[in-house]
């Protein structure tokens, strides 16, 4: 899957260890690694399902139209599809096997 970021800063969070530790803590910054390689080796959003231990989720409320994966609780890595036209289901849900490129959003506690 192709990945892309909201911002310069998490693009630099997101591609020095250095950074991760210093900002998230050794356990969630390879925690965070090791969701990134997760995402990049899936071919679709759908591959992401069967990681039971990163328990990929839809959000909803105030972030509707993005996604979760646990990171070290509390912590979340936050994103959405990045598709040009967003895959839908014929009922309106997404469609996560035609999700192949995603925007990192952020990482964070919204519990």
């Amino acid at each position: 899957m192709e990945i892309h970021f909201l911002s310069r800063k998490m693009q630099k969070l997101c591609s020095s260890a250095k950074h991760m530790r210093g900002r998230l803590g050794p356990r969630n910054a390879e925690r965070l690694q090791q969701r990134l390689a997760e995402l990049a080796a899936a071919e679709t959003l759908h591959d992401m399902r069967s990681l039971q231990k990163a328990h990929c989720h839809e959000l909803g409320q105030d972030r509707d139209g993005q996604l979760a994966v646990d990171l070290v609780h509390p912590k979340r890595l936050i994103f959405e599809p990045a598709d040009r036209l967003v895959p839908q289901k014929p009922d309106g849900g997404l469609d996560w096997k035609h999700v192949m490129s995603i925007t990192v959003i952020e990482v964070v506690d919204y519990h």
